[in-house]
């Protein structure tokens, strides 16, 4: 497995846009993303942060349900 880049939380937000995310709202420094599908709705609440941490990267890549070499360097 390669090492996860650095990334803002901006960054992730349009990386989510990409794949089919909207913004639904902000409230604070958190993003709220969301994909809705005819199998359900997936939403996923993003920091609006100059860095991500990486337990936080990793929670957004399980939530999202996108593949991790997306995240990837």
């Amino acid at each position: 497995m390669a090492k996860l880049r650095v990334t803002s939380g901006r960054q992730v937000c349009s990386l989510l846009a990409e794949h089919g995310f909207s913004e639904v709202r902000r409230r604070g420094s958190h993003i709220v993303m969301q994909k809705r599908s005819a199998g359900g709705t997936v939403t996923v609440p993003v920091p609006d942060h100059a860095e991500l941490k990486l337990g936080t990267l990793q929670g957004i890549i399980r939530q999202s349900r996108l593949p991790r070499s997306l995240f990837e360097c």
